[in-house]
């Protein structure tokens, strides 16, 4: 057994090699000096030793080196990596055509070998139909402004847990908290229930296990041969997460269409939530889309919109704590502007500008995704004088942009106040600050992250004095589809 396992890797490194030679020949073929420049490959493997635990960081010190557009080896796959404001524009508006479809990563085909929704799916019809709808039915002003109460309800529950809390003075995970909330309002938005509760970890938990397996390195990504042996286990795991996600959605939505069939059933009043609204939209055709499409559509919601959310709000915290003086100015503006423990509203955020700020900073220093999600160049595009090859994977760090020395002053530090009187915003126009993305494929769910993040992150510094369990706080980072705190915060809230 073990001679014939010593005789299959041999062979699978033989031809590795000889398709590595044939990759580099071809490259000089086509007049390499063309390509952007970066480190130099070894066989077989290529760059895959330089990336570290911590790629994001890895990769913005080679581009000091290289350069804000370098091209890398990821086993058999080249790679290209931009790491400035201008560099991410070209490829995010200048040549948004050429860029905008992704890389599919071998994890995200598990469930039936299929793309996972709107995510994954190249521009086509079928993405526009999605886009669509979650243009107009989910994310439109209107329809954040229609389901204001929920997200008032849950902020609510999110506030008497802390003051539980408090009163034993009891530490919270910040991020496990909020990610509860941020779930909760999107399962009363979807289906009008809470789908997670201090007794009910296994959604939850479902949605960790898929952001943490599509976090992980996979040998199949970098190496197509190796896909079909699964030597990790990623694809097997990940269709467990998908099964077991599909069978609530599936229940839930069979639920439904029982309850619709029921006399009386109303699916046409403003006060729907968004399993109706798909439904109907389904059954009238007015966009093409089926029930495979619905839950897909359900789980790219679920995944992205909780876990970027919770992420984000703790570094947010952390900040806050790590620099008492910005915390005391976000906690005035607080006060002179809403009163001291009395609830925001949603229509508050734009009055108070410190807190903004705040927000602000950090997606600077601690973007949702510290790399985005991995683009696929559709044909040869130059850009600064170099050619981006036709199936290069295209790489935007936008960690090393938020911290790039010649956009930021002291870049490593934070402070809020470089953003006051500032017209910068994070809608994808300004390429400085681009932690949603930009071009066509910007994060469909920035409007209602913008308003979860400020109304929680503002509720729970004007409700509360924090203190940390630890004084010793851990800032380090733990690399993944989110960029997640390697120790998560925790915090002691304190009656005010």
């Amino acid at each position: 057994m073990d001679h014939t396992l010593s005789c299959i890797l041999w062979l699978l490194f033989t031809w590795l090699f000889v398709m590595a030679l044939s990759s580099f020949y071809k490259r000089r073929k086509a007049g390499s000096e063309q390509q952007p420049p970066g480190p130099t490959p070894y066989p077989v493997i290529g760059n895959l030793l330089e990336l570290g635990d911590k790629p994001h960081k890895s990769l913005a010190k080679l581009a000091k080196i290289h350069g804000p557009i370098m091209t890398l080896k990821f086993g058999q796959v080249t790679t290209v990596v931009v790491s400035s404001a201008s560099m991410a524009k070209a490829i995010l508006q200048n040549h948004d055509s050429s860029f905008c479809n992704r890389m599919v990563p071998d994890a995200a085909c598990s469930y039936n070998h299929q793309e996972i929704g709107m995510v994954w799916l190249p521009v086509s019809t079928p993405w526009k139909n999605l886009r669509k709808i979650c243009n107009l039915h989910i994310f439109s002003s209107h329809k954040l402004d229609a389901n204001e109460d929920i997200r008032r309800k849950k902020i609510k529950h999110l506030l008497a847990y802390v003051e539980e809390n408090c009163r034993v003075g009891q530490a919270i995970v910040i991020g496990q908290a909020v990610f509860n909330t941020s779930l909760n309002v999107l399962s009363n938005t979807i289906f009008s229930v809470d789908l997670v509760d201090p007794t009910a970890q296994e959604f939850k938990d479902i949605v960790w296990g898929i952001m943490t397996e599509l976090g992980k390195p996979n040998l199949s990504d970098n190496f197509p041969l190796l896909k079909k042996l699964d030597l990790q286990g990623i694809r097997r795991r990940m269709t467990i997460h998908y099964s077991k996600i599909f069978e609530v959605f599936d229940r839930l939505i069979d639920q439904r269409l029982d309850q619709r069939q029921e006399h009386g059933y109303n699916t046409s009043t403003e006060s729907s939530d968004l399993l109706d609204t798909l439904l109907n939209i389904s059954q009238d055709k007015s966009v093409e889309i089926d029930g495979n499409d619905i839950k897909h559509l359900l789980l790219d919601l679920f995944v992205a919109g909780a876990d970027t959310t919770s992420s984000t709000l703790e570094w947010a915290m952390a900040e806050l704590l790590h620099s008492p003086e910005a915390l005391s100015k976000a906690r005035l503006e607080l006060e002179q502007t809403i009163g001291r423990g009395k609830p925001l509203e949603e229509s508050d955020i734009t009055r108070l500008p410190y807190l903004q700020a705040v927000l602000k900073e950090t997606f600077r220093l601690h973007p949702v995704a510290p790399l985005f999600l991995p683009r696929k160049a559709s044909t040869d595009v130059e850009i600064a004088g170099f050619t981006v090859q036709k199936g290069s994977k295209v790489l935007v760090n936008a960690w090393a942009i938020g911290r790039d020395e010649s956009t930021w002053d002291n870049p490593l530090i934070f402070m809020p106040e470089r953003f006051l009187g500032s017209d910068l915003d994070v809608k994808g126009r300004n390429f400085e600050l681009i932690p949603f993305g930009a071009g066509r494929r910007i994060c469909p769910g920035l409007p209602l992250a913008i308003r979860m993040l400020h109304i929680m992150l503002g509720s729970l510094i004007n409700s509360f004095d924090w203190k940390l369990e630890d004084e010793k706080m851990d800032m380090e980072e733990k690399f993944g589809i989110t960029l997640q705190k390697a120790q998560p915060l925790r915090a002691v809230p304190m009656a005010i």
